[in-house]
């Protein structure tokens, strides 16, 4: 079934300027989404998403009120929800593998949702900006592309992306809103910035900078994240780039150099020292199970044994 506006189908469109304009409600709602205050979330109660990673959950979960997830710069912050079952689902797409991504994300919360028979699919896009290598165009028509392929009723409701998310500053464009969080509990959806990026931070990015595909990070039923096993090749040379400036780093390890915020050159070399510490990742995965985490009672994140 196709991705639908209002309940009016999506047409097809060749470039986002051209999407934008017929559909002038979405820039209202982006307008709008632009304007709300930033939310700086609270770690317990977050289930933080890395690049590449996707989590769903329901109202139900006790150790989760809000999935969040930032940095995203050509990146695009992807949230489903059912507003029958509260089910919602929250991807950091980088373009990787759209078409395959994109079915991953709908069945996560359609899984989540199959004993509710009221409610309907919708879908906030959040990201991207008017970047001169238009990575974030391509990221944006693969996306609604991808949707419109799914089989179910999807609404379309937050769609502030590429050129309706962009600000220009000092002759600079970057991205107006870089994170966002979905409150699972309200299915509020909001701007948002995170002091913490765990568990398993410098993990989760290595798995990343390696080429790792898309990952499933919650298990919902266990209300634990799942990391893992991860596989990567032993790489010295990588130590090279520790030596570097910080606009060397930017201009070969970034899609949009002068749009990442600040703490994107020392989130590398820390991924990168990481690497070096654990050049056989086998190590880190104790007969080949995942490592999973638990929420305590004052609300951080533990392994479990």
């Amino acid at each position: 079934m196709p991705l639908l506006i209002e309940n009016h189908k999506i047409e097809r469109t060749s470039t986002t300027a051209e999407f934008f304009a017929k559909y002038p409600l979405l820039q209202e709602n982006a307008e709008a989404f632009r304007a709300k205050a930033l939310v700086n979330v609270d770690p317990k109660c977050l289930l933080y998403v890395q690049q590449r990673e996707f989590a769903a959950t329901t109202p139900a979960d006790n150790s989760v009120s809000v999935i969040g997830s930032d940095d995203a710069t050509t990146c695009h912050l992807v949230l489903v929800r059912h507003t029958g079952s509260g089910a919602a689902c929250l991807a950091h797409c980088d373009g990787s593998s759209t078409w395959s991504e994109v079915p991953l994300i709908v069945k996560a919360v359609t899984t989540l949702s199959s004993q509710t028979k009221e409610g309907r699919l919708e879908l906030h896009l959040v990201g991207g900006f008017d970047d001169e290598s238009n990575t974030s165009h391509s990221l944006s028509l693969s996306l609604l592309a991808a949707f419109q392929k799914q089989k179910e009723d999807i609404h379309l409701v937050t769609c502030c992306i590429t050129e309706l998310n962009d600000i220009l500053t000092e002759g600079i464009h970057r991205p107006v809103v870089y994170g966002i969080g979905v409150n699972v509990k309200t299915g509020e959806v909001f701007p948002a910035s995170f002091p913490c990026r765990g568990p398993a931070e410098e993990l989760r990015s290595a798995r990343t900078f390696t080429g790792g595909q898309m990952a499933d990070i919650y298990d919902s039923s266990k209300q634990q994240v799942k990391i893992g096993p991860c596989k990567w090749s032993p790489n010295r040379d990588i130590k090279f780039w520790l030596t570097q400036d910080d606009d060397t780093i930017l201009k070969y390890l970034s899609t949009s150099p002068l749009a990442e915020p600040p703490h994107f050159v020392p989130h590398i070399k820390t991924t990168i020292q990481f690497l070096l510490d654990h050049p056989n990742p086998d190590s880190l995965f104790p007969k080949g199970q995942p490592q999973q985490f638990r929420r305590t009672e004052q609300g951080d994140w533990e392994r479990v044994a």
